[in-house]
């Protein structure tokens, strides 16, 4: 069972660390040390999913980053079939899941791995990745520890999906920004040079555009060389 009053106190102080700015890496290197300290295990880690496909994101303590990596390599064992299925796996006793997972389980018993349980990170079907809990030895997963430990894969899953959503808004507003900026640009030149030309904007315009074709540049910067003064046509 796991301490209850550990749990809660972690909680909050990781609920505090994910509402301020943070990494992507060291919010994942803070939820596996942080389950690994209330569930008393061995360690645990976390990958993260492209499509159907894991990559391996961090591991506490580094000892089993063999282990995490031999997933990623084989694409195969407990965190890629809880991810896939999006389901809990848990295991008391990986010896006897040597015909299913040979690589996997060689190299648990070659860092002294013997139980895991692998919980998929998943929310409103939004697939993120998936956590592997590794015990000390033979280890029996009570429904409460894996509970303890579905709280805080759900924390960080919404933590991930919302840095997502804000990364891909910070690049549409820096899109839009830029798309602002060339307007604004072209639209300086156009004046400048239908002042020069005694020419119409779009006469002007026509000018700006076969330049840049022609000397294969982009309408921004031709127009801006043109505002500045570098760039005479």
């Amino acid at each position: 069972m796991y301490d209850q009053s550990l749990f809660l106190r972690t909680l909050s102080d990781f609920t505090r660390h994910l509402l301020t700015p943070h990494e992507t890496e060291a919010a994942l290197s803070d939820l596996a040390s942080h389950v690994t300290e209330i569930l008393d295990l061995r360690g645990s880690g976390v990958s993260l999913g492209r499509g159907e496909t894991l990559i391996v994101a961090t591991a506490v303590p580094p000892g089993l980053v063999p282990l995490e990596q031999v997933q990623q390599e084989q694409q195969t064992g407990p965190c890629m079939t809880a991810y896939r299925e999006d389901r809990v796996i848990a295991i008391d006793e990986l010896v006897e899941h040597t015909d299913r997972w040979p690589e996997y389980c060689r190299v648990a018993e070659s860092i002294g791995v013997s139980s895991v349980a692998s919980l998929p990170m998943q929310l409103h079907g939004v697939r993120v990745g998936a956590m592997n809990l590794y015990g000390r030895g033979h280890r029996t997963w009570s429904e409460d520890d894996l509970a303890a430990a579905v709280v805080m894969a759900d924390m960080a899953t919404g933590y991930l999906i919302n840095a997502s959503v804000i990364q891909h808004q910070a690049e549409l507003n820096e899109q839009l920004q830029n798309a602002l900026d060339s307007r604004i640009a072209v639209e300086q030149a156009k004046g400048v040079l239908a002042h020069k030309h005694q020419v119409d904007v779009d006469q002007a315009f026509d000018r700006l555009r076969r330049y840049a074709r022609g000397h294969n540049q982009s309408l921004r910067d031709v127009a801006q060389a043109v505002v500045a003064g570098d760039l005479d046509l």
